[in-house]
């Protein structure tokens, strides 16, 4: 069970629950590269260098909990006949032309684009042939991608949310995705950011009327 606190009584009449058909529903894994999802990448080896803390409980968190939650959910989602869509951040270019301005120099920092190991989803989650991997130049994945149209022509209305950073691009993409009609679940569990209290705060906000938020066990209930 997620530890959050309930929302107040009028917002949650608002955010009602809505059934899971497994067959009909994607595990959307946001961002679990090396360039900042994972102890040996480059956002990690900076923080060292540089003797900072910050991101301890990011990566102490992603490699504690959302690395191991989010393989089962995989695992559970191919059981059920479910959908795995991996988004990525990165630019297509080692000059990152085609990146917001906003985007670019995070990019060149973290050589943060396509051919690099940078990029790369991590080994402990790579995915299969038959999954889909959808690249995004933005916070949210809808602003870049084709993902809605990928997610409708597979009849998907049910997402559950997993990976980096909760308060940035997983909330981007789960608020776009709720804008857009689908049922979506961040799971407290799978997902990390630089900052406990900000993984919190947007957990809590997120259930006021975006959609629900809820544990890797209970999502595994829902899917079996």
């Amino acid at each position: 069970m997620t530890n959050l606190p309930e929302t107040a009584d009028y917002v949650q009449a608002y955010n009602k629950d809505r059934p899971t058909d497994p067959k009909r529903s994607a595990l959307i894994i946001v961002d679990m590269q090396y360039a900042t999802g994972h102890r040996d990448g480059p956002l990690a080896k900076r923080m060292k260098e540089q003797g900072l803390t910050t991101t301890d409980w990011r990566f102490a968190r992603i490699h504690g909990s959302v690395i191991p939650n989010t393989r089962r959910l995989i695992d559970a989602m191919r059981a059920a006949g479910g959908q795995i869509v991996y988004v990525t951040v990165g630019a297509g270019q080692e000059n990152c032309c085609d990146a917001p301005p906003h985007m670019r120099e995070m990019f060149r920092d973290m050589d943060n684009y396509e051919g690099t190991m940078a990029h790369e989803i991590i080994e402990e989650l790579k995915p299969q042939k038959v999954d889909h991997i959808v690249r995004k130049t933005s916070i949210g994945a809808f602003a870049s991608t084709g993902i809605d149209h990928l997610l409708r022509m597979l009849d998907c209305e049910s997402l559950f949310m997993t990976g980096v950073s909760t308060n940035m691009c997983v909330e981007t993409t789960a608020r776009e995705a709720a804008d857009r009609g689908y049922a979506v679940t961040m799971v407290e569990d799978a997902c990390a950011t630089t900052h406990e209290d900000l993984h919190h705060n947007t957990m809590r906000n997120f259930q006021r009327l975006f959609g629900k938020v809820r544990s890797t066990d209970e999502v595994l209930e829902r899917l079996a």
